[in-house]
């Protein structure tokens, strides 16, 4: 639904085929995948040991001399194996199923031209243009008006019956083809005038040229520069850092670290240069006259500036000022980079550490539900679910509030993805080790709960 309400634009009433649709839609499901999950585990797991532990199997397995972790033990070769399926999915199947949604809703962007205009509003998504047509679909409308003002000093405005709407091979023109209507052109138009007092300033009737022409049959081309549609092209986004894997992603790193190093290395060697303390030659070796200071050669000895006239002084100091402001700002802008090309970074590291947190989400979310089912002995769809979705709820929310402090770079990327498993872990700890041994909760926080009130006393 969050999909559709951000791309509703562009895929209802504008004409797009059922299938292609469906098709976005499959590429999308792919992501709902890590929501689903470790969801899923952890119904399924409360639900199937909280049915044996009320119909006292579990009573029998244990009279049995068997210790709840043996009885877990084929559940936990199953979880294993869907562990490692989910790390797979997640490491090849969502990258390319991301590559693939995003290329697609480009695709329809760009094949589907028409969506731009809407039945009975004025369209300004092509820059200089205000167009709007009474009805129509796909590349046919009716009751055409477009408003050309993409010249500062010319105002055209075109009406036709109907036309059809057409794209160049390159993308970068649109046509439309009209038929039965008439063209105003107001030529050399006069910006307004104001007098001090804020008054319009009043001049003679203007007798700027304006004309007016009729067709029965016409084509008007409009430069789409301005229009923000892309070609499809799965290139153009395969470097995204949620369409890779984790060994490109790796790869992807070490190549902006290299790069940053051989921008800082180049940086750090043109300011040396600029600076004659970093040259090899001694000062008063310099050919040139880097002082600003007017001599007819090069002094033999380093020039004094206690020694200098107040002329000089000044011409000096104005120069000293000047490159250090143009040094600060370069400085300035050279620490922007490098904290954009930071934060970039951080991102790759984001969907680094994601595909394995969520491998070991289900691993820790197996162990609550299955102890979890043990203690409260109840299956079925009654207080599994509800239990299952508090706990979610909980999940949720742990890796929302950890993704979010990674990207805003509270914590470090591995902290803010494994978040919730570092949180979830002494949780699931607890419950198996209760559960194994048979502990009544009720009886412990009971017991807490005495004690606090003893102290208090």
């Amino acid at each position: 639904m969050q999909f559709f309400w951000v791309y509703i634009d562009d895929l209802i009433g504008k004409g797009i085929e059922i299938s292609i649709i469906l098709e976005l839609l499959f590429y999308v499901s792919a992501s709902l995948i890590p929501l689903a999950l470790p969801l899923s585990i952890l119904l399924s797991s409360i639900m199937t040991i909280g049915n044996m532990a009320e119909n006292n199997e579990l009573n029998a397995f244990k009279s049995a001399g068997m210790s709840l972790f043996k009885i877990l033990r084929p559940l936990t070769v199953v979880i294993l194996i869907i562990t490692a399926f989910t790390f797979y999915f997640a490491n090849y199947v969502i990258p390319v199923a991301n590559l693939k949604w995003h290329s697609l809703i480009f695709d329809i962007q760009n094949t589907k031209i028409s969506a731009i205009l809407t039945p009975g509003v004025y369209s300004k998504g092509i820059e200089g243009y205000a167009i709007k047509v009474d009805k129509g679909k796909d590349s046919f409308f009716e009751g055409i008006i477009i408003h050309d003002h993409s010249q500062s000093n010319e105002l055209k405005t075109i009406r036709a019956e109907k036309g059809n709407l057409y794209k160049s091979v390159n993308g970068k023109y649109l046509f439309f083809e009209l038929k039965n209507g008439y063209i105003m052109e107001e030529l050399e138009i006069d910006n307004p005038v104001f007098e001090q007092t804020g008054k319009l300033r009043t001049f003679a009737k203007s007798s700027r040229p304006c004309r007016r022409s009729t067709f029965r049959k016409a084509t008007y081309k409009m430069d789409l520069t301005g229009f923000n549609l892309r070609r499809s092209d799965e290139k153009t986004f395969a470097d995204k850092h949620e369409m890779l894997n984790v060994f490109q992603i790796s790869d992807a790193v070490d190549s902006i670290n290299y790069r940053g190093e051989q921008i800082m290395k180049s940086f750090l060697n043109s300011t040396k240069k600029e600076n004659a303390f970093f040259l090899k030659k001694p000062l008063h070796n310099v050919p040139q006259n880097t002082s600003g200071i007017k001599t007819k050669k090069a002094p033999k000895i380093p020039i004094v500036f206690s020694k200098l006239s107040p002329q000089e002084k000044q011409q000096a100091i104005s120069l000293s000022q000047t490159k250090i402001r143009r040094k600060k700002t370069e400085l300035q802008n050279q620490g922007e980079f490098f904290k954009g090309m930071n934060k970039d970074i951080d991102r790759y590291w984001i969907e680094f550490h994601r595909k394995f947190a969520l491998t070991y989400a289900i691993l820790v979310l197996f162990f609550i539900g299955a102890p979890l089912g043990a203690i409260v002995k109840k299956g079925g769809f009654g207080a599994p679910v509800v239990i299952a979705a508090i706990l979610f709820m909980v999940y949720f929310v742990l890796i929302s509030i950890g993704e979010n402090l990674a990207k805003t770079d509270v914590v470090s990327p591995f902290v803010g993805m494994w978040f919730a498993g570092l949180i979830l872990t002494p949780i699931a700890l607890f419950l198996s080790y209760s559960a194994s041994y048979d502990i009544d909760l009720k009886e412990r926080f009971s017991f807490w709960k005495r004690l606090n009130i003893n102290f208090k006393k």
